[in-house]
């Protein structure tokens, strides 16, 4: 609207299920909650809100991959966020801000991680900040990305901050482990992972044609701990999803080139 809020969303997926081939006592009216997850449990408070699923009957089973549907659905959210942020020539933190109840967890842990990461500071040309929030398995995790690129298009992700508020922090160095290894999962598939098919078939035999995230394309990680003191939630699943957004939100601010589709098309950048 005129004051920059968001006032209505309306987002239609289409999706195979898992749940209707392992879990079928959980899907209902047709809907698998899977499919739908990070999109209508979505913390970002929009009056109108119209969520349409399409269930899709595909040849290829499917299975559950971590954090199931939150990673390629916040993906959308997150990266959809920025982009109205960006409509409205707000900042991407504070638009988010404007749209989460405050005083509540996404609230707290955008605040909270923004100020630990120099948000607002400037940085060098070709260079930028980006960053994405979710909320899945009673636990919140936030991240932001610094990233470079080259004027060949390169990227190079030269830090990852990952905020994480699981309620109680009962293994302080469990959560500091599974956190860095979401972020490693998180760039493999923002960056590499892909299953190819030719001929009605999957073309992706082995996994030396199955590329992944290399640990010389690892940068430094760092873990920051905000509990609240409430009952222990999710480390392991939660970590990933705000990972390829962030990503993806840090590029568009280094070059003014939006990335929609995982993994990277990193094409799009020399083309402009």
């Amino acid at each position: 609207d005129n004051s920059g809020k968001v006032v209505a969303w309306s987002h239609k997926l289409a999706a195979p299920s898992v749940m209707t081939r392992l879990m079928p006592q959980f899907v209902k009216e047709g809907v698998d909650p899977d499919a739908v997850s990070g999109v209508l449990d979505m913390a970002y408070s929009v009056p109108n809100k119209r969520v349409e699923y399409v269930m899709m009957d595909l040849p290829i089973r499917v299975g559950f991959w971590r954090s199931v549907g939150y990673s390629s659905n916040v993906f959308i959210v997150e990266s959809f966020i920025d982009e109205l942020a960006q409509a409205a020539g707000a900042d991407p933190v504070q638009f988010r801000l404007d749209h989460l109840e405050k005083g509540s967890r996404p609230y707290n842990i955008l605040m909270q991680l923004a100020e630990r990461t120099g948000w607002g500071d400037p940085l060098p040309e070709g260079r930028g900040r980006g960053i994405a929030v979710t909320t899945c398995f009673e636990s919140t995790a936030a991240h932001v990305a610094e990233v470079s690129v080259g004027p060949d298009g390169k990227i190079k992700v030269d830090k990852m901050h990952c905020g994480i508020n699981c309620g109680t922090a009962v293994y302080p160095d469990g959560i500091r482990a599974q956190a860095e290894a979401g972020v490693i999962m998180g760039m493999s598939v923002a960056f590499h992972e892909r299953v190819r098919f030719k001929d009605g078939g999957v073309y992706t035999a082995n996994y030396d044609e199955y590329q992944i995230l290399r640990m010389s394309e690892v940068p430094e990680i760092e873990v920051h701990i905000l509990e609240d003191g409430m009952k222990a939630g999710g480390i392991g699943e939660p970590v990933v999803p705000s990972v390829a957004p962030s990503i993806a939100n840090a590029i568009f601010a280094a070059t003014g080139v939006r990335l929609r589709e995982l993994p990277f098309d990193t094409n799009k950048l020399s083309e402009g």
